[in-house]
């Protein structure tokens, strides 16, 4: 049974899987915004706002940023908090768009606010 066991699997080992979610929100902070799945979408959303959190401190965080997606990533994922730096999370959405025309797996679309 699958009870409490929250986190998706997208039929992937644990290391690929984390890598999948680390490129994902790379993309994302790169290029403020992504088309993916739905279900990736859902996933990398948590990810990625609380890394923007942590990024709202301060330059002392950016060394854990980079730790988890990057040093280009964390150095564009500081300039992108400047414009949050008031807002108490909520900093991306996830626009449904329909299914994908070759397999029909749900698409969305995630963008900063």
């Amino acid at each position: 049974m699958r009870h409490s066991n929250s986190n998706r699997k997208f039929g992937r080992e644990k290391k690929v899987r984390t890598a999948l979610i680390k490129s994902l929100a790379r993309s994302l902070i790169m290029h403020e915004g992504i088309t993916t799945t739905e279900a990736k979408a859902k996933e990398i959303r948590p990810f990625v706002e609380k890394l923007l959190t942590l990024s709202r401190k301060g330059t002392a965080s950016k060394r854990l940023i980079s730790g988890r997606i990057g040093v280009t990533g964390a150095e564009k994922l500081v300039t992108v908090a400047e414009k949050y730096k008031t807002r108490n999370g909520g900093y991306t959405r996830i626009i449904k768009l329909g299914r994908r025309m070759s397999d029909g797996s749900p698409m969305a679309r995630v963008e900063f606010v």
